[in-house]
Protein backbone atom coordinates (compact mmCIF):
# COMPACT_ATOMS: atom_id res chain seq x y z
CA UNK A 1 0.00 0.00 0.00
CA UNK A 2 3.13 2.42 0.70
CA UNK A 3 4.53 1.93 -2.81
CA UNK A 4 0.73 3.18 -4.03
CA UNK A 5 0.63 6.52 -2.02
CA UNK A 6 4.50 7.59 -3.35
CA UNK A 7 3.68 7.49 -6.87
CA UNK A 8 0.57 8.93 -6.77
CA UNK A 9 1.75 11.99 -4.07
CA UNK A 10 5.02 12.53 -6.74
CA UNK A 11 2.02 12.68 -9.63
CA UNK A 12 0.10 15.31 -7.72
CA UNK A 13 2.98 17.26 -6.84
CA UNK A 14 4.45 17.23 -10.95
CA UNK A 15 0.75 18.33 -12.18
CA UNK A 16 0.74 21.18 -9.49
CA UNK A 17 3.74 22.27 -10.54
CA UNK A 18 2.71 22.23 -14.31
CA UNK A 19 -0.57 23.69 -13.63
CA UNK A 20 1.62 26.62 -12.12
CA UNK A 21 3.85 26.72 -14.92
CA UNK A 22 1.29 27.31 -17.25
CA UNK A 23 -0.68 29.79 -15.39
CA UNK A 24 2.60 31.76 -14.65
CA UNK A 25 3.60 32.22 -18.70
CA UNK A 26 -0.47 32.62 -19.80
CA UNK A 27 -0.94 34.92 -16.83
CA UNK A 28 -0.20 38.95 -17.66
CA UNK A 29 3.23 39.88 -17.09
CA UNK A 30 4.07 41.60 -13.31
CA UNK A 31 4.68 45.40 -14.11
CA UNK A 32 5.96 46.70 -11.09
CA UNK A 33 4.75 50.55 -10.85
CA UNK A 34 6.86 52.79 -8.76
CA UNK A 35 4.94 55.12 -6.23
CA UNK A 36 4.79 58.22 -5.94
CA UNK A 37 6.42 59.73 -2.48
CA UNK A 38 3.53 60.95 -0.71
CA UNK A 39 3.53 64.95 -0.66
CA UNK A 40 2.94 67.08 2.69
CA UNK A 41 1.72 70.56 3.79
CA UNK A 42 2.79 71.58 7.08
CA UNK A 43 1.16 74.96 9.01
CA UNK A 44 2.97 76.12 12.34
CA UNK A 45 0.75 78.25 14.24
CA UNK A 46 1.33 79.50 18.01
CA UNK A 47 -1.74 79.75 20.25
CA UNK A 48 -2.03 81.48 23.90
CA UNK A 49 -0.75 78.52 26.27
CA UNK A 50 -4.37 78.33 27.50
CA UNK A 51 -6.60 74.78 27.16
CA UNK A 52 -9.59 76.24 25.97
CA UNK A 53 -7.81 77.79 23.61
CA UNK A 54 -5.47 75.58 22.11
CA UNK A 55 -8.62 73.36 22.13
CA UNK A 56 -10.23 75.39 20.04
CA UNK A 57 -7.37 75.77 17.69
CA UNK A 58 -6.80 71.90 17.96
CA UNK A 59 -10.73 71.50 16.95
CA UNK A 60 -10.44 73.74 14.19
CA UNK A 61 -7.42 72.56 12.39
CA UNK A 62 -8.75 69.05 12.74
CA UNK A 63 -12.05 70.07 11.23
CA UNK A 64 -10.09 70.91 8.54
CA UNK A 65 -8.23 67.44 7.57
CA UNK A 66 -5.10 68.82 9.85
CA UNK A 67 -2.92 66.50 11.73
CA UNK A 68 -0.94 67.74 14.81
CA UNK A 69 2.46 66.12 14.47
CA UNK A 70 4.77 68.55 17.46
CA UNK A 71 3.90 70.55 19.95
CA UNK A 72 7.34 72.54 20.51
CA UNK A 73 7.30 75.90 22.63
CA UNK A 74 8.09 79.04 20.52
CA UNK A 75 9.50 81.90 22.91
CA UNK A 76 9.01 79.81 26.49
CA UNK A 77 5.34 80.66 27.02
CA UNK A 78 3.78 80.44 23.63
CA UNK A 79 3.09 76.86 22.20
CA UNK A 80 3.55 76.28 18.62
CA UNK A 81 1.23 73.84 17.05
CA UNK A 82 2.65 72.02 14.00
CA UNK A 83 0.13 70.38 11.87
CA UNK A 84 0.55 67.99 8.40
CA UNK A 85 -1.86 67.06 6.11
CA UNK A 86 -1.88 65.71 2.76
CA UNK A 87 -1.05 68.03 -0.06
CA UNK A 88 -3.84 67.12 -3.00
Amino acid sequence: MLNVRIPLAWLVAGVSLSALGVLLLMGQPFTAKAQEPKRFQYKIVEVLPDTQNMQTTLNEFGAAGWELVAVPMGSMTEPRLIFKRSAS
